[in-house]
């Protein structure tokens, strides 16, 4: 089902050290393994160390299709791994091991043309959390092209300060029900998630916000308007890559011209079905 269009993702790749085994992933790499099932053309701008879990993690996403060809190799430092915990409601708490390559990301010139054919440069803010992936991610934000915002807030990888410098950078922002309440939270203080999201899009001059609920689904504010889901009722293995798979769910529909209620809808459904499967990436023909 390949598709006209073409997507980059910026970030982090790395080892999801779980109970059971350790599991590749990173929110970038996620996003991009389900917008490539979607048939969409997705580059991912990344550091791996020189090591022999960066060469894995290399092996595994080419062989699940991605196009690693713009992960760096770095000589100092080691591929990323990351301590999760699935706690008794199914969410995961991450211990991010630092520094780690991903931190380490460099600008190259190549990024300039590729970043003038695509429809979306998708951003995170978890690698911006050192200096050096942080200059070449706001090189990058310079670049005219769509822009959108996947916020994931890790304990100790994110300030105030970062994320509201971030957000006026966007399109389209992607977080979940904690992270709005936290940031609407630090200007005023809303009782209902259309309230945040209004607010957020108002404050930030944002087109485009959407929200996860976990198990109650999602609320996208769009143009003035408010778009509810309701959730899908799914056995949880875990929720581990659950709203990378949403988010890519989201923007392919998106791009395939789908009105935005049946994106949102379609989108909870890829979400709900990753969060019923071990791992995030798990094998499956799109569309669901």
């Amino acid at each position: 089902m390949p598709t006209n269009h073409k997507i980059v993702c910026f970030g982090e790749v790395l080892w999801d050290v779980l109970p059971n085994g350790a599991r590749p992933g990173g929110a970038p790499v996620n996003v991009a393994y389900h917008l490539m099932k979607h048939g969409i053309d997705v580059s991912v701008i990344t550091r791996i160390g020189n090591d022999a879990s960066g060469k894995e993690l290399r092996k595994i996403f080419s062989a699940k299709g991605i196009d690693t060809s713009l992960f760096q190799v770095d000589d100092k430092y080691e591929t990323s791994r990351v301590l999760a915990r699935i706690m008794d409601n199914h969410e995961v708490e991450y211990d991010i091991v630092r520094p780690v390559a991903w931190d380490h990301i460099e600008w190259k010139d190549e990024f300039i043309p590729l970043l003038a054919d695509t429809d979306w440069f998708i951003f995170g803010s978890l690698a911006s959390r050192e200096p050096g992936s942080r200059e070449t991610l706001y090189r990058l934000l310079d670049q005219r092209c769509s822009k959108v915002f996947d916020v994931n807030l890790r304990k100790n990888c994110y300030t105030r300060e970062l994320i509201e410098d971030l957000l006026p950078h966007a399109d389209f922002v992607k977080m979940n029900e904690a992270e709005l309440e936290l940031i609407s939270g630090w200007h005023r203080s809303l009782d209902t998630i259309p309230d945040q999201l209004q607010f957020i899009s108002d404050k930030y001059q944002l087109p485009d916000v959407v929200v996860t609920c976990g198990a109650e689904g999602a609320v996208m504010f769009s143009d003035g308007k408010i778009y509810k889901q309701a959730g899908l009722k799914v056995t949880v293995a875990d929720t581990v890559g659950s709203g990378d798979a949403f988010l890519a769910g989201l923007l392919s529909r998106l791009l395939n011209g789908d009105v935005k209620s049946k994106a949102l809808e379609y989108a909870n459904s890829l979400g709900a079905f990753v969060a019923g499967k071990d791992g995030a990436c798990p094998e499956y023909d799109a569309p669901l």
